[in-house]
Order: C-alpha cells, then sequence, then structure tokens
C-alpha cells in the first residue's frame, strides 16, 4: 500500500494546528515554487477553491480558517488589532457599519485592512501538498488495483486468500480502487471465484469485496445462480460475525428490483442463519442486517409458510423486549406479515408472549409500530376471539385502545382501534369491561 511521503516536522506542526509563520518559511514548508505545483505536464497552478473542495474531509489548521465564515482563508488580510479574516467577509463586516474586530470586539482604530501574503503562501502550499499526496495516492491505489486483479489469476490456495484479504482492504479504503475494478472487469473475475468448490476462505473474501461494488443485473443474474447462492448461504451459517453481515447485505442487494430473487434464494438453510444472526443481540448491526433481509424475504408469500415452519414467530416475538425502534419495527413489520397467512396465525396465537409483548408496544415506540401491533392484535383476535380477546383485554389492550382512539393518530388508526375494542368487549358484560378499560394499568 502505497503511502505519501510528508515533511514529518511540517505534518507535525501542521496537524497539531499551531504554526509558526517565520519559522514554516524558513524551514521550507512553503518551497521554492510556492503557488506553482509541478506536474507530469510542466508548471501549473492549482486553483486553491478547487482543492479545498476536492479535501473537504481533511482536518484543516484553525489559522487557515476564517473566523467570520468558517471556511479555509484564500485572501487573508489583516487588522489593526491584529486578527486575520477572509477579505470579502471582513470588508461586508465593515461595510455594515461595524467598528469592531469580530473576534476581539476591539473597537478599531484603523479600518484600513492589510494582506498576509504570508499566511497566504502557507495555506496554498499546504493545501496543495495534501491535494498532491491525495491525488498521488489515488494514482497507486489504481496501480495496486490493477496488480492484485493479474496477480488473483495467476495463484491458487492461501496466496489467492491473501490477495482477496489485500483487494478488500484497498477497495473498503478507498472510492477510487472500487471504479478501477469495474472497470478492468474485476466484478466479472471475482463473481467466477464463487462456485461449488470454492473454500470459506477464499468466498468470505470475495463477499467482502462484492458488498462494496455497485452490481449491474448481469452481475445480479450471475450470482443468483444456485450453486453461488449455496455457497453465500453456507459462509452466512458457519462464518465470522462481520462474514455473516456481508453475506446478508450481497443477498439483500441481489435481490433488490428482482420479483423472483425470493423464490431463488430463500431456503431453509438461509432463513435459519438469519434467525440466528438475529438473535445474537451482542452485535446489533448483525440484528439489523439479518431483520432487513428477512424482511425482505417474507415480502415473498411463498416463503411465509417455510419460515413459520422453521419456528420463526416465537423466536421473533422473544426476540423484540430490548430492541431498538428501527430494529422493533422491522420484527413487528415480519409477524404482520406472517399473520397473513392461517400458519403464521396459530403460531402466533400459539405463542404465550405474543400478545402481552405487542401490547406493551402500542402508544409505547412510534406510530408505525402502533398501526403495525394492532394490525397483528386484530388478526389474532380476529383468528381466535374467545381465547385471544380476553388474553389481550388482561393485558391491558382495552386501555391501551381508549388512548389510541383519543391520541392525534391518524383517523384510519382509529378506527381500526374501535373496530378490535368492539371485538374484544364481546365475551364481557358491560360493567366488567368498562372496569377493565381503566387507564392506571396502561400508565404503569
Amino acid at each position: 500500500m502505497y503511502q505519501p511521503s510528508s515533511r514529518k516536522e511540517a505534518d507535525m506542526r501542521l496537524d497539531s494546528q499551531v504554526l509558526d509563520l517565520e519559522t514554516a518559511v524558513k524551514d521550507g514548508i512553503l518551497g521554492g515554487n510556492c503557488g506553482v505545483i509541478s506536474t507530469g505536464f510542466g508548471l501549473k497552478k492549482l486553483d486553491l477553491k478547487l482543492m479545498a473542495e476536492e479535501l473537504e474531509s481533511i482536518d484543516v489548521p484553525t489559522v487557515f480558517i476564517c473566523p467570520i465564515s468558517l471556511e479555509p482563508m484564500r485572501d487573508p488580510v489583516t487588522l489593526c488589532t491584529g486578527q486575520t479574516y477572509e477579505r470579502s467577509n471582513i470588508v461586508k463586516w465593515l461595510s455594515l457599519g461595524h467598528y469592531t474586530c469580530p473576534t476581539t470586539m476591539q473597537e478599531l482604530w484603523d479600518d484600513s485592512v492589510t494582506p498576509n501574503k504570508t499566511l497566504q503562501q502557507l495555506i496554498y502550499s499546504w493545501f496543495s501538498q495534501k491535494y498532491l499526496a491525495m491525488k498521488k495516492r489515488s494514482e497507486d491505489v489504481q496501480g495496486r488495483v490493477k496488480e492484485v486483479l493479474e496477480n488473483l489469476k495467476k495463484v491458487k490456495g492461501q496466496a489467492r486468500v491473501q490477495a482477496l484479504k489485500e483487494l478488500r482492504q484497498v477497495v473498503q479504503a478507498h472510492g477510487t480502487a472500487l471504479k478501477t475494478v469495474v472497470e478492468n472487469g474485476g466484478i466479472a473475475f471475482i463473481s467466477s471465484l464463487l462456485g461449488p468448490f470454492t473454500t470459506h476462505a477464499v468466498g468470505s473474501e470475495v463477499i467482502g469485496i462484492l458488498v462494496n461494488l455497485n452490481l449491474d443485473l448481469n452481475s445480479k443474474s450471475d450470482l443468483l445462480q444456485p450453486a453461488k447462492i449455496s455457497l453465500i448461504v453456507d459462509i452466512l451459517n458457519e462464518g465470522s460475525i462481520e462474514t455473516k453481515i456481508n453475506c446478508t447485505r450481497l443477498i439483500g442487494m441481489l435481490m433488490e428490483g428482482n420479483d423472483f430473487a425470493s423464490q431463488n434464494v430463500a431456503s431453509l438453510s438461509l432463513l435459519v442463519g438469519l434467525l440466528r444472526l438475529v438473535k445474537d443481540k451482542k452485535h446489533q448491526s448483525g440484528v439489523l442486517s439479518g431483520l432487513i433481509l428477512l424482511k425482505t424475504v417474507c415480502s415473498n408469500e411463498s416463503v411465509r409458510n417455510s419460515f413459520v415452519n422453521v419456528g420463526a414467530v416465537p423466536q421473533l416475538v422473544e426476540l423484540m423486549p430490548g430492541l431498538n425502534n428501527e430494529c422493533l419495527e422491522l420484527v413487528l413489520c415480519i409477524l404482520e406479515l406472517l399473520s397473513s397467512i392461517p400458519e403464521g396465525r396459530l403460531a402466533l396465537k400459539d405463542c404465550p408472549n405474543t400478545i402481552p409483548n405487542v401490547v406493551k408496544l402500542l402508544m409505547k415506540a412510534s406510530e408505525n409500530c402502533t398501526q403495525l401491533a394492532l394490525s397483528i392484535l386484530w388478526s389474532i383476535c380476529k383468528f381466535a376471539p374467545e381465547e385471544c380477546a380476553s388474553l389481550a383485554v388482561d393485558a391491558g389492550l382495552a386501555a391501551k385502545l381508549l388512548l389510541v382512539i383519543q391520541s392525534g393518530y391518524d383517523p384510519v388508526l382509529k378506527q381500526r382501534s374501535a373496530e378490535l375494542l368492539k371485538l374484544c368487549s364481546l365475551n364481557y358484560t358491560d360493567n366488567i369491561f368498562i372496569s377493565k378499560c381503566k387507564l392506571t394499568r396502561t400508565i404503569e
């Protein structure tokens, strides 16, 4: 990997943002050709504004920043107070009738401004060095990517794993590497390394590279081949947490905009692997990635019955307590999809914690969570009213529904709450049902 050369002392001074301009000039930080940069095509003047825009993510020394605009200065000028500003900013300040220094608020005894040429040269030199180092690093990255791609065509075994690992690290660290891989036919070649005889070590590195690339339709179709999908799912079940997340993300990418991908991708092995991933609360990024893919897979109706059969409903219900709102909303969305089929409704009814866990979420998380929870409760209570409606009321549903009806929620949501409240009341006398609508339990 290329490491740009730098003047150690100068960088220490600049990075710590403590600058002595005289020392900087003396030490040669400005160089003999300040404002003029040597390129392969001769001497060329680089535009400071352009360099600042391309280096926007870099930390700029405080002394280069105008106190008014908080942007790097291109034409610094100094007031009689010794404070330096970008010329256009301080001229505007003075033109508005201010006769004070914006930083110190001292009254100005002289409103003239003095160009700070030394600082201007230092700013230009600093940006030029950073900009050219970035360009050189970019060129070196492109060259390294081409070299690794060529090397991959020749090596096998552990050498191939090491080459793929290096390529993955370069691709993750440098945006220019992505473009180079695409322009040199890297996607098709890297995808070709996945197959029935690919080791998990090679497959894990290949998947780690592919998730960082923009895959076109042809690449997606190639990766959706049964042998390749089977390998990705196997690696999802057996890899490290990072590899599991990469596999999940890659499968999600392959399913984007493909109505038939769910049927091609979904398998019991995939569903089981995703359930294991989302149950591992030690790795929140894995939980989120797994739930996102499960929601996508379950959007296909033909997959829902298989998901219910692997015991997904009770596992997801038990997962809900302690989840953040984003993950909680995904779990509820998946359960609502499963409640659309008889097998799903039966599994939700038979799980003892479904009703209490879902009732607790009403008016507690987001409005969307409340809507999804109501939909699930409606499906269950409608499916088995005599059994489930009473359990729901005992869990505090009636009081929660009254709160929803009196809230500022969507009218459709209020209407559904009223219908569910009416359904729940059928098993009680008026006096008993009213007693169960007390709000004290809900507030607790």
